[in-house]
């Protein structure tokens, strides 16, 4: 009988191999200028491949995430590049951005419990025994600075390639002064926040119902 974990990767397959139909025909209908077009194409094929990333870090890194943050990966690879990039949501959605920056740190502070999970297997102490302060405050931790260096990354890209990342110029390329400038960057910051904080008053109430609720993140060194 099929696993859940194959079902979900089939299906999310086959709507990514679904967009990238959609994506085609655009290209061939003209509706997007053919170099755009042509890049749309290429990140939707990325994201089909980057759906088998955890097999391939489990092949050729020994590293074995657990079902429940490869679920919480592809749903935000669904989000991020086939609706939002390849469907243009992105486009068509203003909010669509921040939704994603909302989404990311969930996901960022459940890989930060994976990773604390996998630090502390040579303690003596179980897993489930030390308090959940300290996953919660490193998952939250862990989030955050992820947040910082995504807008790292964001500022790099803008001094290299002037791409307006941060959203520091209108579309016409005039320039925004002031707290302006900085609004995108720091609303990008305040809602990462927010999502690892949803994620932390979450997972505490999970907590509360079942003490090896963090156990379940612990990512597997395989050997």
């Amino acid at each position: 009988m099929m696993s859940t974990y194959v079902k979900l990767r089939r299906g999310l397959l086959l709507f990514g191999l679904g967009t990238l139909v959609f994506n085609i025909s655009e290209l061939i209908t003209g509706k997007y200028l053919p170099f755009a077009a042509i890049v749309t194409i290429v990140e939707c094929l990325l994201g089909i491949a980057l759906i088998y990333g955890p097999e391939f870090f489990k092949r050729f890194f020994k590293i074995g995430f657990p079902a429940i943050l490869v679920y919480f990966y592809w749903l935000f690879l669904l989000m991020s590049v086939f609706i939002g990039t390849c469907l243009h949501l992105m486009d068509i959605l203003s909010y669509w951005d921040k939704l994603l920056h909302l989404t990311s740190p969930m996901i960022l502070t459940a890989l930060g419990y994976g990773i604390l999970c996998t630090m502390l297997t040579d303690i003596d102490t179980e897993i489930h025994h030390i308090s959940p302060w300290v996953f919660l405050l490193f998952g939250f931790s862990f989030a955050g600075l992820c947040g910082v260096f995504w807008e790292f990354w964001e500022w790099s890209w803008d001094a290299i390639g002037n791409m307006n990342l941060q959203r520091y110029m209108t579309i016409d390329g005039e320039l925004f002064v002031g707290r302006e400038a900085l609004s995108d960057t720091m609303g990008d910051l305040l809602v990462n926040t927010i999502g690892a904080a949803i994620m932390a008053v979450f997972s505490w109430y999970q907590y509360q119902k079942d003490e090896y609720y963090f156990v379940r993140y612990e990512i597997a060194i395989l050997r």
